[in-house]
């Protein structure tokens, strides 16, 4: 199965009922029970960045990491809180830089954490390094406002 048709169960935080959110999709993810917008998390490769990031009807958080990366991991928990807290208005996607050469070169990634906020196939903001949280949904509300934080 490849990640663009993979899909995360998330439970909705009105309702408590379980869903299928898949990583690419049109539309906004919305409960199917009490249709509440959903958070929507998903994973992206060489071969399916542009269908899950670049056809996504909501700004995306592209959040290019690796495993191996201590600040990457401390971000996480973060980028995670904050696709949780603005669910219906972005969508969270995460980029594995050892597995996705193609997309790391086409940014020009030469740090991680790297994070960017695309709209389509545009970058509109990018941060290299890893934040505390509070900076971090800073930075994330700067960026949807179209401030260049």
């Amino acid at each position: 199965m490849t990640t663009a048709t993979a899909a995360t169960v998330v439970t909705c935080a009105h309702c408590g009922r379980k869903n299928r959110v898949p990583a690419a999709a049109e539309g906004i993810p919305r409960c199917g029970n009490c249709h509440q917008p959903l958070p929507w998390t998903a994973e992206a490769s060489d071969s399916d960045f542009a269908a899950v990031v670049e056809h996504s009807a909501l700004p995306v958080v592209v959040d290019l990491w690796a495993p191996w990366c201590g600040p990457c991991r401390w971000v996480s928990p973060a980028l995670d809180q904050i696709a949780h807290d603005l669910a219906g208005q972005l969508k969270l996607v995460k980029v594995n830089v050892d597995d996705s050469p193609q997309v790391s070169q086409r940014f020009e990634v030469q740090s991680i954490p790297t994070l960017l906020l695309m709209r389509g196939s545009e970058v509109v903001a990018r941060q290299i390094g890893a934040l505390p949280a509070p900076a971090l949904r800073q930075w994330v509300d700067g960026a949807l406002a179209g401030q260049r934080p």
